[in-house]
């Protein structure tokens, strides 16, 4: 039964991340193509952008939220989480793009795989 739950909340969070992927690469080539924005500022535009969906995703369809937690300090941790997977996108690109010199596109489908693993055990592990 526990392990049901965690596959079908996995699927979910893989439902919710795709979606996210989605809204950010394309927030991505819109400020970089489109409006001409540097690259890393456009990257933490749309990773901005797909946090907020991906919250609200979460707390009401993915996870079991602990209602005994102080809903304040859950959207904190959320937000700190997600500022640590900034960090790590913004690394990821500033790497593939400037010194492996891969185009940002593709770095960017690496950087959200693994920042997609990363976002899904610390916010289990802190908002259940």
């Amino acid at each position: 039964m526990k392990n049901k739950k965690l596959i079908n909340q996995i699927l979910k969070f893989g439902v919710v991340g795709g979606i996210a992927f989605f809204i950010d690469y394309a927030v991505l080539a819109f400020c970089k193509e489109i409006l001409g924005i540097d690259v890393l500022i456009s990257a933490g535009i749309a990773f901005t952008i797909s946090v907020i969906f991906n919250y609200i995703a979460s707390i009401k369809w993915v996870f079991d939220v602990n209602k005994e937690k102080d809903p304040r300090k859950n959207f904190i941790m959320f937000i700190i989480l997600s500022i640590v997977g900034l960090i790590l996108t913004e690394i990821i690109m500033w790497f593939g793009t400037d010194i492996l010199k891969i185009h940002y596109l593709i770095v960017k489908i690496v950087a959200t795989a693994i920042v997609m693993v990363f976002n899904f055990v610390t916010r289990k592990m802190f908002l259940e």
